[in-house]
């Protein structure tokens, strides 16, 4: 591992503070690419119109049409917190438009597969439907489409994921990514996508006089879902997500979220009032994908679309135990699948054993909603491009694997499917996906084919120091800074993928140190000449009595005080 420093241009630093920026969040900002305050005002005049999103305006006159004519939509989820939130979000301002039929279907992730289907397709005209509506999915649907359109449904597609080859006949397409669209946030979640079309509709009603500025529904009460299915999709941060999340947690700070949030809240054991991206990230969004991975994505988004307090707290306690037997599973696979990636390893010139460039595990035991967690740890733990396997729980497909890879810098893993498809025809029966994340099916026999396709691409494409994990920092922290009230600075910030967590890197003494509940190492660190606790999470081995860490800063509570402490991220040797 190594721990390198961000660049901090000095001159920006000093523009910011000028600016009434906070020293170190000026610091923090720079390094980040902030290059002046304005791009700081996360206000919702500063979000992207929705006009410069390819194809919001025609969904906004079908949808408006369709609504006058007092049609019944549709809409048809992904079972991923991005989905669900992106669901609820579409149903609930379809209805506070005005639309008096809405309805929704979510497929099973074991029965159905990802995306729409053919069969979800018939599904939806049977049940009456006059408009299919794509949250989330839906760009490489094309049978599906075509399926809907056969029936006669009319199709509005909405989704951020990486179009294929071949766009499907719908009627709307809407998706940053699509061919031809100058939408500046080409990172927005499906929910992000689904809440502009929402904002293009309103305009089109109030063009038609449904409303006016001073009687139009407030879609603002929708932003909480905006900004939980925006961290949880692991989107990068730009600055247009991030005035979406901001404008989401304000509200929740202020207590005006949905009934099911605040329930999630409380069954996570977190506080909505002080709320921050890490409870989406690591509190909400996993009991919410829970549901999706072991059950039905449909307790997720009742949760998410229920008004009654008591409802939306039974279904929170229900994804709460749903997202513990989830943290069981996950448990003995990782175990498992590490096991497996350490068979993978060869010996380099110098005998020291290393894992493949990409590594790729299956076990017939793997329960497939749960590959994709176990992939990121695995990738997580070894620094490799990782997928990790499961047998298809579908009827009549048990000779198919399902896949779900996570990925490290400099890899784009859908290209390297695309090109893995290209080399080895009929090897990948499906698949698709992001940069960093993406999913496969493979037919059982032609695993160790793909095992080593895979593994030949990312040994092509990734430099030997693409493969050492980097850690990037803030540098050191001054003294100064060290207190509980900036901690609370810090967590009010918006932070996540593409716009990181304040981690800071300094060599520090380390006066003693002890494993608890057997898998985190407590120590006791001595830092520029000041005692402080640090927590290293799932990490067992010792640490010299000097050694360079990576932290963040955190505060812990005990018996009511409060005191400030490390939370290790890495250390250099």
């Amino acid at each position: 591992m190594k721990i390198i420093a961000r660049d901090i241009p000095p001159r920006t630093v000093w523009a910011l503070e000028q600016a009434g920026v906070h020293p170190l969040l000026a610091r923090l900002f720079a390094a980040r690419g902030v290059m002046a305050k304005d791009e700081l005002d996360d206000g919702l005049a500063r979000l992207l119109l929705p006009d410069t999103l390819r194809g919001t305006r025609e969904a906004a006159v079908l949808l408006a049409d369709a609504m006058a004519q007092d049609k019944r939509l549709c809409i048809v989820a992904d079972y991923d917190c991005d989905g669900a939130t992106a669901c609820a979000v579409g149903v609930r301002g379809l209805r506070l438009l005005g639309a008096r039929h809405v309805s929704y279907l979510v497929p099973d992730r074991v029965v159905d597969g990802y995306g729409l289907t053919p069969p979800i397709a018939e599904r939806v005209a049977d049940s009456g439907a006059d408009m299919l509506i794509t949250v989330d999915n839906g760009i490489a649907s094309v049978e599906g489409v075509a399926a809907a359109k056969a029936r006669g449904l009319q199709v509005l597609v909405t989704d951020h994921h990486l179009p294929g080859p071949e766009l499907p006949i719908a009627d709307v397409l809407v998706n940053p990514n699509q061919p031809g669209c100058d939408f500046e946030s080409k990172s927005i979640a499906g929910v992000g996508v689904m809440f502009y079309v929402l904002l293009a509709l309103r305009s089109e009603l109030r063009a038609r006089g449904v409303f006016d500025v001073a009687t139009q529904p407030k879609l603002d009460a929708l932003l909480p879902l905006v900004a939980l299915g925006t961290v949880a999709d692991v989107v990068k941060l730009d600055a247009n997500n991030r005035r979406l999340v901001a404008q989401g947690l304000r509200r929740i700070r202020a207590g005006a979220m949905p009934a099911g949030v605040a329930a999630l809240f409380k069954a996570a054991g977190r506080t909505a009032s002080v709320a921050t991206t890490f409870d989406f990230g690591f509190a909400l969004g996993p009991r919410i994908n829970a549901a999706g991975r072991l059950a039905d994505m449909t307790l997720g988004i009742e949760c998410l679309l229920t008004d009654d307090a008591g409802r939306a707290d039974e279904l929170a306690r229900m994804l709460d135990g749903i997202n513990r037997e989830r943290r069981d599973i996950e448990g003995g696979m990782r175990d498992q699948a590490l096991l497996l990636a350490e068979s993978l390893f060869a010996t380099d010139g110098e005998g020291i054993e290393a894992p493949p460039a990409a590594i790729s595990v299956f076990d017939a035991n793997f329960h497939e909603g749960v590959v994709g967690i176990v992939a990121s740890r695995i990738k997580d733990r070894f620094h490799r491009p990782t997928f990790v396997f499961a047998a298809s729980g579908a009827p009549g497909k048990e000779q198919e694997l399902k896949g779900s890879g996570r990925s490290i810098p400099g890899f784009h893993l859908r290209d390297a499917l695309d090109l893995v498809a290209k080399r080895h025809p009929g090897v990948l029966l499906r698949f698709g996906g992001h940069a960093m994340a993406a999913g496969c099916t493979v037919a059982r026999e032609h695993f160790k084919t793909f095992e080593q396709a895979l593994a030949q691409v990312a040994g092509e494409w990734l430099a030997a120091s693409a493969l050492t994990r980097q850690i990037e920092t803030d540098g050191p922290i001054a003294r100064e800074y060290m207190r509980i009230d900036l901690v609370d600075t810090l967590h009010r910030e918006v932070w996540g993928q593409g716009f990181a967590p304040p981690t800071f890197s300094e060599e520090v003494e380390v006066v003693s140190q002890r494993l608890v509940g057997e898998k985190h190492l407590a120590l006791k660190l001595r830092h520029q000449g000041q005692p402080i606790d640090a927590i290293w999470f799932s990490h067992t081995e010792p640490l010299p009595p000097k050694v360079k860490l990576a932290f963040r800063l955190d505060a812990d509570e005990w018996q009511g005080v409060r005191r400030l402490r490390f939370l290790v991220e890495g250390a250099e040797f």
